[in-house]
């Protein structure tokens, strides 16, 4: 099989499953709806268009940073024209609204299923019909999605992927959280399961199987995912003193070489 890989990082990320109204939850993980709606934005596909062939695509998602929870509340007046002052003015207030949001988190997401329709939607990212978003249009991914294309299964094709977390966050875990460094770490992966996986783990149902984006119809699937802990290279891993490759001190450091060159 081929598997379309994804790096989801962004500054704010929001993937709604069962938001009402003026309640806009987010799922800890990106959603298969969600990611769906990204790859049919990159294809140039409308809110009409069918994307049976996209969701019958089996999907995983693997959590490098769980960013931080984050809510805003935002208030909605409505205007109206006051002939006096000749201008608008608000006339009235409307709910409050609370908008839930991932702060500063980084998501491996794989996509395993017909290489044609695959190595479309790879192309398709490279050069998007519509502008891409993580969850919601306020949500712009801040690197590049696509991440690669590879045949095999799609654990394995995950698990061949080395830790995409910011320097940041492993400095954080390594210097004040005291973890100890290793060469790999342990990440979750939430994927969506066949009957037989079902049968034999812990499983439950979701309902973001995206039948229909149309904004007078939006229906949704159901589909059952399960969870399992996934051993990946820790790309800031340095065999050398088994520190970080970041934070490692580099002895051979001369802060006066620039000057020597920019000298001849």
């Amino acid at each position: 099989m081929t598997v379309l890989l994804l790096k989801l990082a962004a500054p704010l990320q929001s993937w709604g499953a069962s938001s009402r109204f003026t309640e806009r939850t987010t799922r800890h993980e990106p959603s298969k709806s969600g990611v769906i709606g990204l790859l049919a934005a990159a294809l140039g596909r409308r809110r009409e268009d069918s994307v049976d062939d996209l969701a019958a695509l089996r999907f995983a998602v693997r959590i490098d940073q769980p960013g931080s929870f984050m809510r805003d509340f935002q208030t909605e007046h409505t205007r109206k024209w006051d002939s006096d002052t000749r201008r608008f003015v608000f006339n009235e207030s409307l709910s409050l609204s609370k908008r839930d949001y991932l702060s500063d988190a980084v998501f491996v997401a794989a996509l395993e299923g017909d290489e044609d329709l695959l190595a479309e939607c790879a192309e398709a990212l490279h050069h998007p019909a519509f502008p891409l978003f993580l969850g919601r249009r306020s949500c712009p991914p801040s690197t590049q999605v696509y991440l690669g294309l590879v045949d095999g299964p799609m654990m394995e094709a995950l698990a061949d992927i080395p830790w995409q977390a910011t320097e940041r966050h492993w400095n954080y875990a390594y210097r004040f959280r005291g973890d100890k460094p290793k060469e790999t770490v342990e990440l979750k992966v939430v994927y969506e399961a066949t009957e037989e996986q079902a049968a034999c783990t812990l499983s439950e149902t979701v309902r973001d199987v995206p039948l229909s984006f149309s904004q007078l119809k939006r229906e949704y699937g159901w589909r059952t995912e399960t969870t399992i802990r996934m051993a990946v290279k820790n790309s800031f891993w340095s065999s050398d003193d088994g520190r970080p490759a970041s934070t490692s001190i580099a002895s051979e450091h001369d802060p006066f070489a620039i000057l020597e060159e920019g000298s001849e």
